[in-house]
């Protein structure tokens, strides 16, 4: 299962959640779409918060913003 959820709650309520359960998050940001993405430092946290937020579970696509970082293999130098 992925490590990666997308929520339809608000950055700080997500960021108190996973606090008051010792929950690491490894990224966290908000969307363009509306709601907030998180990815968990494991899977056992992901599934965690899974259970504890089902009803705000988004499924549907989303639109992330454009700043986001995407992790980019470092380049090749010969």
């Amino acid at each position: 299962m992925s490590r990666a959820i997308n929520l339809n709650a608000p950055l700080d309520d997500v960021t108190a959640l996973c606090a008051r359960h010792a929950i690491a998050i490894s990224t966290i940001e908000p969307l363009t779409s509306g709601g907030t993405r998180v990815v968990l430092l494991n899977p056992d946290g992901a599934d965690r918060i899974r259970t504890l937020m089902k009803t705000k579970i988004i499924t549907t696509p989303v639109i992330r913003s454009p700043m986001h970082m995407a992790r980019q293999p470092l380049p090749r130098y010969r």
